[in-house]
């Protein structure tokens, strides 16, 4: 199973994750292939969600080629569960018409969430499962207190 590292220093936070290739085949080749080198990606609270750590992935980070493609849904939900990674894409001008795609990284560590946001429900991808949830929850209770941070994502080779 291919696995990716999940850090931010402040919080103490390292996880590792178990990409779904066999649920999410295509959503997995993407993080994989976008984490061929490490990424550090801006990260705050969801406000809308629950109990959700939102990274969406920079535009510039972004080639033209998955700009263009974008994500199909698989392992699809609206409910996600602690410890669930899910991708959720929002094509050009859905999120408040802006003309880049959106390409989320949610990190779910505890029960209640949900993928509702300002413009209603909106599915996404379970592409990864985090294991040691109690470690995750911790971390992201230190980060919902301390405010936005920056979260290292690497293939854990």
């Amino acid at each position: 199973m291919r696995t990716i590292r999940l850090r931010e220093d402040r919080a103490a936070l390292s996880v590792t994750a178990g990409l779904l290739d066999d649920r999410a085949p295509a959503n997995a080749a993407f993080l994989w292939d976008f984490l061929s080198v490490p990424r550090q990606i801006p990260a705050i609270h969801a406000m809308w969600t629950g109990p959700e750590i939102s990274a969406p992935i920079p535009d510039a980070d972004l080639s033209a080629a998955q700009r263009a493609a974008g994500l199909p849904l698989e392992h699809a939900t609206v409910m996600p569960q602690p410890g669930d990674i899910v991708l959720t894409f929002l094509a050009p001008r859905v999120w408040g018409g802006g003309p880049a795609p959106v390409f989320d990284i949610g990190i779910f560590y505890g029960p209640g969430a949900r993928l509702f946001f300002p413009i209603g429900w909106q599915p996404g991808s379970i592409v990864a499962r985090i294991a040691d949830v109690p470690a995750l929850a911790a971390a992201c209770a230190r980060i919902r207190q301390s405010g936005a941070c920056t979260l290292l994502f690497e293939r854990a080779e």
